[in-house]
């Protein structure tokens, strides 16, 4: 196992670490919030971000190292996208609604959630999207991310992160938008519709890999 797997790895053991403590801290009651820019962000949900991020960078480490010391291996190419899949939907499920964490935050009622609906269809996608690297594994043939399912990541990191933060640094701009829709909700729609194009592109372009083999 080269560098850059290792690194993967060590992804996806940090988020299962990162999701587990999330759990376990909200066993204590009255979490306080900090402020940043006027908006108010649980301290938990802050230290998560930070953890966050830190995985967001190491996602684009372990490929760079790989490209760039020629490591690319078909583990390499299977683990990452699995590790993108763990931060991403692990996240989006416990952010589905304030009502999970309501109890432990001050005026929950003004807290940004994921979309429950966008959630669902993001991890839908996930789930068809990995049966066909699963058939594909099975037949030998390996499916790695293409530069559209890069972008769907790109923006699911962008619009999980702002949802963490409760809408900061685009707070500053929902006065201008109509009553209950905030910038973040038009980051989660993007991110939806990335994710529902690049696994219907996936699908497409990966159609031979449910074709029966003649016998």
């Amino acid at each position: 196992m080269n560098l850059p797997t290792k690194i993967t790895c060590a992804r996806i053991i940090s988020i299962v670490i990162m999701i587990s403590g999330l759990f376990i801290l909200y066993c204590i009651p009255n979490w306080q919030t900090i402020e940043l820019g006027g908006t108010g962000i649980n301290l938990v949900f802050f230290v998560v971000f930070i953890f966050f991020v830190l995985a967001c960078f190491t996602d684009y480490l372990d490929g760079h190292i790989a490209r760039k010391s020629h490591q690319v291996t078909d583990l390499g190419k299977f683990l990452d996208p699995v590790a993108d899949k763990v931060l991403i939907n692990a996240l989006v499920i416990y952010l589905i609604s304030p009502s999970i964490f309501a109890p432990y935050i001050p005026n929950a009622d003004k807290v940004i959630s994921f979309n429950m609906w966008c959630a669902m269809l993001l991890v839908v996608r996930d789930i068809v999207i990995d049966a066909l690297r699963f058939v594909g594994a099975r037949k030998e043939i390996v499916i790695s991310a293409n530069s559209f399912g890069k972008l769907k990541t790109v923006l699911e990191m962008i619009a999980i992160g702002a949802v963490l933060l409760n809408g900061f640094p685009f707070r500053y701009f929902d006065a201008n938008w109509p009553a209950g829709l905030h910038v973040v909700d038009i980051l989660v729609y993007l991110a939806t519709i990335a994710s529902v194009v690049s696994g219907i592109i996936y699908l497409v372009q990966n159609k031979h890999v449910f074709v029966e083999e003649k016998k």
